[in-house]
């Protein structure tokens, strides 16, 4: 498979290299990078999608559920479905990392129609982010 377009959300964007299309829909893989001093995306939690995370560069602050690590250069950590989770790049550089997500679920459909709705201008419309997150399994943390 050719990588797709990169997929630009704010201080975050995402390049997948395998999508469900490519493996029967049990694995997406992208390439993530969060920009300098950004806190996203906002706590979350998947419905049916385990998320592991491999930091290439820099490093990111990690919360699943109740435990907050930093993650450096060579560490990952496993996101269960239903957990809520959220990161942060307090550094002054860009952290890379790679994201696997089991099944595919989610992948370039989801973070496209993300970047529409933030990026319409305007105050983000929540009602229409939470619309979009439902859709594809994925819910606001309270």
């Amino acid at each position: 498979m050719l990588r797709q377009d990169k997929i630009v959300i704010g201080s975050l964007s995402m390049q997948f290299l395998v999508d469900g299309n490519d493996t029967g829909g049990h694995m997406a893989m992208a390439e993530m990078i969060v920009q300098p001093k950004a806190k996203v995306p906002p706590p979350h939690r998947h419905a049916d999608v385990d998320e592991t995370i491999h930091v290439l560069e820099g490093s990111l602050t990690y919360r699943v559920d109740d435990e907050v690590r930093t993650l450096n250069e060579g560490d990952h950590c496993f996101s269960p479905r239903g957990s809520v989770h959220h990161f942060s790049n307090a550094g002054d550089v860009p952290a890379r990392a790679l994201v696997v997500f089991s099944p595919a679920k989610i992948g370039p459909a989801y973070f496209s129609e993300v970047a529409q709705v933030l990026g319409a201008g305007g105050p983000p419309d929540l009602v229409a982010l939470k619309a979009v997150m439902g859709r594809h399994g994925l819910a606001l943390a309270p």
